[in-house]
């Protein structure tokens, strides 16, 4: 990795991302933890979704890509940013739709030269000259998402010709000496050819310096259940993730467990909250229900300081369950959508309804299944800077959590019998 390091990248973009990321992003967690002492809060790292609009209509998706388009307007978006600077904060993903969809991303990087972005994007939009442009601001790492093969990228991303677009663009990022990343949402389709040694190796080989393998979830308008992954299969990506780590010469980046293969959730943990489209601020991007938004007239600090839903939100999450509150207990978020009047921040308009048709099943949490960190690097970066903050600890109560698998429910994913469009996928 080392190697890779000092032959393959520009070193002035691997100085800022090791300064603000690495040294900063790690002053950020500990102002964190002090706050947390203090019983203030605001969390770390924060994630924007500057856009709703999207050219692509993949499966499963939550954002309204079809609808008006609505964005984060520079000047929002740049004030949000200060806001969270002052409270240490240099580490913002950016989000969409489709992020490079709005024309004023760069100039928002540019804005901003003393924190890091990470683009979730992909990747259509990176020609030689936005990737010149974002080389030369040095504080942005696009991540890219392959979905698949060429049929099952086409399948899941709703049209023609998508992995070659895809690939072009990482090409175009590579070659301008951007540090770049590769994402996937794992599912049934795409596990057996990017869960794999062969898939890892060729990223390698293109000079892609991390990957990021997160769980299909089955929400939003059509989510596609189908494709989710089985209590057993998720085991297979945590197992891979954690050899990959050890043995790869490429970073492995999760958010869903600890050093010790517990699981966690970040927004429950309170590392890391989202912020829509519309401006409001959410616990995480799939949870599309909020009480506050950035366009108010208060305080970004004040907002999460006090906001009794985000607070709420952790604490009844974290009483019930270690894994995703969607997959497993959407109820607990319909109720907590009712006590606090929440609104629905989607433009469609029906959150509770889609809450309310979720089929549980298991998430990352699998207890007793908890495959720990093999690499010595990952086990120190993680018990310092990714746990679960003492939320666990505090308000977890292991007779609260209501097993989805434990009745029969239909948490092991649907058989091919089932499903013959999952067939025909795979074909």
């Amino acid at each position: 990795m080392a190697r890779r390091f000092a032959l393959e990248t520009d070193k002035r973009l691997l100085a800022k991302a090791a300064w603000m990321l690495g040294v900063k992003g790690l002053r950020s967690v500990h102002k964190h933890k002090q706050r947390l002492k203090k019983g203030d809060f605001f969390p770390p790292f924060l994630y924007l979704s500057v856009i709703n609009s999207c050219n692509l209509r993949c499966q499963g998706c939550w954002v309204d890509v079809a609808a008006k388009q609505h964005r984060i307007e520079l000047d929002a978006a740049s004030k949000t940013i200060e806001q969270a600077k002052e409270m240490g904060n240099s580490f913002f993903g950016i989000l969409g739709g489709e992020p490079f969809m709005h024309k004023d991303l760069l100039t928002l990087f540019e804005r901003h030269p003393d924190v890091y972005f990470q683009v979730f994007t992909n990747g259509h939009f990176i020609t030689d000259e936005v990737a010149q442009r974002l080389r030369k601001c040095g504080n942005v790492t696009p991540l890219i998402s392959v979905e698949g093969s060429e049929i099952i990228s086409d399948t899941r991303r709703g049209r023609d010709g998508v992995l070659n677009q895809t690939m072009e663009g990482i090409r175009a990022a590579v070659r301008n000496k951007l540090l770049v990343g590769v994402c996937t949402s794992v599912c049934k389709s795409n596990i057996d050819d990017l869960v794999s040694d062969k898939w890892v190796d060729r990223l390698i080989e293109m000079g892609v310096m991390y990957c990021w393998f997160h769980i299909y979830r089955p929400v939003g308008p059509e989510p596609n259940p189908q494709l989710a992954l089985s209590s057993e299969e998720q085991r297979r990506v945590r197992q891979f993730v954690v050899d990959t780590r050890a043995t790869k010469p490429i970073i492995v980046i999760d958010a869903y467990h600890d050093d010790a293969g517990n699981a966690l959730c970040p927004a429950v943990t309170g590392f890391t909250h989202h912020v829509g489209p519309w401006g409001d601020i959410e616990p995480c991007p799939v949870i599309q229900l909020a009480t506050e938004s950035i366009h108010d007239d208060v305080p970004l600090k004040d907002t999460f300081n006090q906001s009794t839903f985000l607070r709420d939100f952790r604490e009844l999450t974290a009483g019930n369950t270690r894994g995703c509150v969607i997959m497993e207990r959407p109820d607990l978020l319909v109720e907590l959508a009712e006590k606090h009047g929440a609104r629905d921040t989607t433009a469609r308009g029906g959150v509770i309804d889609e809450l309310k048709a979720v089929s549980p099943r298991r998430s990352q949490y699998q207890p007793g299944d908890e495959i720990p960190e093999r690499s010595f690097v990952y086990r120190w970066a993680k018990k310092y800077a990714f746990n679960d903050f003492g939320t666990y600890a505090k308000h977890f109560k292991s007779s609260n959590y209501q097993d989805p698998q434990a009745d029969g429910v239909a948490s092991e994913g649907a058989t091919p019998e089932d499903t013959p469009d999952l067939v025909q996928i795979r074909t």
